[in-house]
C-alpha cells in the first residue's frame, strides 16, 4: 500500500485528496503547515510527498529543501506557476515532479503512480483511469467504456505514458525518449503515425479529438473529455 504525505493548507483541497487517495488504497496523512509536514515526514516512512508551495508558516521551497536534505522520497510540488524558469528552479531544488493548479484528485493519483514507477516502487498502482479509459499496466489491457481495445504493444506503451501524465502537454521528443527509448532522435513521423492509429481505435480524429489533443510544434496531451 503506497504511503503519501500531503502538505497543503487549503482544507477543501486537502480533504478531497485524502478522501480520494484513501478510497484508492493509499495510506495517507496530511498537514496544513510546512513545519508540521516536516515533522510528519521525520516521524514515519513515506513513498511520496505532495507539497503545496503556498503554505502559511514557511515558504514551500524551504520545506522542499528540508525534506530533500532528510531523504530521497519522491516529491511532487503543486504550484500556481508553470513558467519554465520556476519549474527548473523547483526541479533543481529537489522536486521529482510538479503539477500546476488547479488540478483534480485523479490527476494527482496518476502523477503519484508515475513517480513511483520511475523510482521502481512496487507500491505503484497497476491501473490508470482517464475518463472512460481504463489501462491495466500489469495485464497490458485497455478498455474504453468497458469495451476492450485491441492495441499493439507500442500503442499501449504510448497510451500508458500519456495516461500517467493526464492533462500534461508532452513533446514528441519526450515521447521518443520515454516510449521508443531514442532520446536523441527526432522521428516525429513515428509518433504521428502511432497517434493516428490510437485515435482511430479511440473513435476520434485529429480534427475532432476527444482524448488525444495535439498542439502544433508543442506536443500532445491525454485528457478526460468529460472533465
Amino acid at each position: 500500500m503506497p504511503s503519501v504525505l500531503i502538505i497543503e493548507d487549503d482544507s477543501a483541497i486537502r480533504q478531497s485528496l485524502v478522501a480520494h487517495l484513501a478510497a484508492r488504497g493509499f495510506d495517507v496523512d496530511a498537514s496544513a503547515h510546512g513545519l508540521g509536514g516536516v515533522e510528519s515526514y521525520t516521524a514515519s516512512s513515506w513513498d511520496v510527498v505532495l507539497l503545496d508551495l503556498g503554505l502559511p508558516d514557511i515558504d514551500g521551497v524551504d520545506v522542499l529543501k528540508m525534506i530533500r536534505a532528510l531523504g530521497d522520497t519522491p516529491i511532487i510540488v503543486a504550484t500556481a506557476r508553470d513558467d519554465e524558469r520556476t519549474i527548473v528552479a523547483l526541479l533543481n531544488a529537489g522536486a521529482d515532479d510538479y503539477v500546476t493548479k488547479p488540478y483534480s484528485a485523479v490527476h494527482i493519483e496518476a502523477r503519484i503512480n508515475a513517480v513511483l514507477r520511475r523510482g521502481g516502487g512496487a507500491a505503484a498502482a497497476e491501473v490508470l483511469e482517464v475518463g472512460g479509459l481504463r489501462i491495466d499496466l500489469g495485464a497490458k489491457e485497455v478498455t474504453l467504456e468497458g469495451e476492450p481495445l485491441d492495441l499493439t504493444l507500442k500503442e499501449f506503451e504510448l497510451l500508458a505514458f500519456l495516461a500517467s501524465r493526464p492533462g500534461i502537454l508532452v513533446s514528441k521528443r519526450e515521447l521518443m525518449a520515454e516510449v521508443w527509448r531514442q532520446p536523441y532522435g527526432g522521428a516525429d513521423k513515428t509518433v504521428d503515425v502511432h497517434l493516428s492509429w490510437l485515435r482511430r481505435k479511440l473513435g476520434e480524429t485529429a480534427a475532432e479529438p476527444r482524448y488525444l489533443h495535439t498542439r502544433r510544434g508543442a506536443g500532445v496531451r491525454l485528457v478526460d473529455p468529460d472533465a
